[in-house]
């Protein structure tokens, strides 16, 4: 089933976030968000999952298995790669399939060392492979490629690529290359006028 997003509403006291955004998410495809900063994509995010509920509109066809990268890594900090990962993925994802998942995004050898000692581009990778791993209906991934270096990112693009296969993913990102190397559906988020308010999205 198709996400539907319609007629969607969000305002932080005085500050309206999203004004009337309309649009369609079709299933088991990619979509890209793009726009910028303080447009509302994080929020229409936070929305679709549960996290944040609109003041007008509605969201239908969100599946009910979900997983997500967040902007922020959120990571437990007292644990190492591969317990942050079963602590979502469960225990029938085994440590062999772990191990494999981190060596194909560039941390071989890392799975049992705590996150804590992890660089900024590490916990990224650790976040996405996460989320990959959780097997989720939906994949919803904001800014997932954020911190990395040219190399590392072009790496971690393409494990993600490998492992979406019908899955509904939906990637907000400020670039306009990693949304066409995932192909899909692009969505370009209304921006501010001068009133403040935002038009419909598409």
């Amino acid at each position: 089933m198709d996400i539907t997003v319609t007629g969607l509403e969000k305002r932080y006291g005085e500050n309206r976030v999203l004004t009337g955004f309309t649009a369609i998410f079709p299933a088991g495809e990619t979509t890209c968000i793009m726009g910028p900063s303080g447009c509302g994509k994080t929020t229409l995010l936070n929305i679709m999952m549960g996290l944040d509920f609109a003041d007008g509109g509605e969201v239908r066809g969100v599946p009910r298995l979900m997983s997500a990268v967040f902007q922020e890594d959120r990571l437990l900090e007292g644990f190492n790669a591969e317990s942050n990962i079963r602590f979502v993925c469960g225990k029938k994802t085994y440590r062999e399939e772990i191990a494999e998942h981190l060596e194909r995004i560039g941390l071989a050898g890392e799975h049992d060392k705590p996150v804590r000692n992890f660089s900024g581009g590490m916990r990224r990778r650790v976040a996405v492979v996460r989320a990959v791993l959780a097997k989720s209906e939906i994949l919803f991934l904001d800014e997932p490629f954020k911190g990395l270096d040219e190399k590392t990112k072009l790496l971690t693009m393409q494990y993600v690529r490998d492992n979406i296969a019908g899955r509904t993913v939906i990637i907000v990102t400020h670039s306009l290359d990693e949304a066409q190397a995932f192909g899909g559906r692009l969505i370009n988020m209304p921006v501010r006028n001068e009133t403040g308010s935002r038009g419909a999205g598409s």
